[in-house]
């Protein structure tokens, strides 16, 4: 199942995504979908690695420890 949504973009990037669009041969559907598919998983990435930051039990390693529990 899909649902329709409807954007505004600005010239520039309307222009980029309709160049994308004609030298892969796929629609600008296509390519809207698979970037907002790449942002909400950064997005969510962020979200957690915000979550273990402000988590003050989770320990903080220094390159300097990393390095030396990975024999480097």
């Amino acid at each position: 199942m899909s649902t329709a949504v409807s954007i505004r973009l600005p010239d520039i990037i309307a222009k980029e995504l309709n160049h994308i669009a004609e030298e892969t041969e796929r629609p600008r559907s296509f390519h809207v979908q698979k970037a907002l598919e790449s942002y909400i998983d950064d997005f969510a990435d962020v979200q957690i690695a915000l979550d273990r930051l402000r988590d003050q039990k989770d320990p903080v390693v220094s390159s300097r420890e990393m390095r030396k529990s990975l024999g480097l």
